[in-house]
């Protein structure tokens, strides 16, 4: 992943994200992804808690997600989620993840989201909005 424009979230692997064996369980991973978008929304001044309270309300919703696990997340791992905007126009995003530990690459993912009103209708993300995000159109 290129260094410009990516976010990183660091995460600490807990007993409840892992199988009897002490290895992450994969649906874990998509909270982890999860946590990475929230955290990277977040850097760029967009808060789920204020596009909720808006007189229209906005939120963003997965429409799909291409994952590869390449090695396991182990219990007590500390993982670095690293996001990063790669477009953004009209009513969806595009972003591209990855979830390491030290300099091993643990999975990745390819993200499409959708902004949308409260009522599931699509919404234009905002010019200042694209802006923030640093992607290209």
């Amino acid at each position: 992943m290129e260094r410009e424009q990516v976010f990183t979230h660091t995460v600490r692997v807990y007993y409840e994200d892992t199988d009897f064996s002490g290895v992450v369980y994969h649906a874990a991973y998509l909270k982890f992804f999860e946590r990475g978008r929230t955290e990277a929304l977040r850097s760029c001044g967009v808060v789920h808690s204020q596009l909720l309270a808006r007189e229209e309300p906005l939120v963003f919703a997965i429409r799909k997600m291409t994952t590869e696990w390449l090695s396991p997340a182990r219990i007590d791992d500390l993982l670095d989620v690293r996001t990063q905007f790669t477009s953004a126009k009209g009513a969806r995003m595009l972003l591209r993840q990855e979830i390491g530990r030290g300099d091993d690459l643990l999975a990745r993912a390819d993200v499409e989201a959708a902004c949308i009103s409260r009522a599931g209708r699509p919404r234009r993300l905002s010019a200042e909005m694209i802006r923030r995000f640093g992607a290209g159109a």
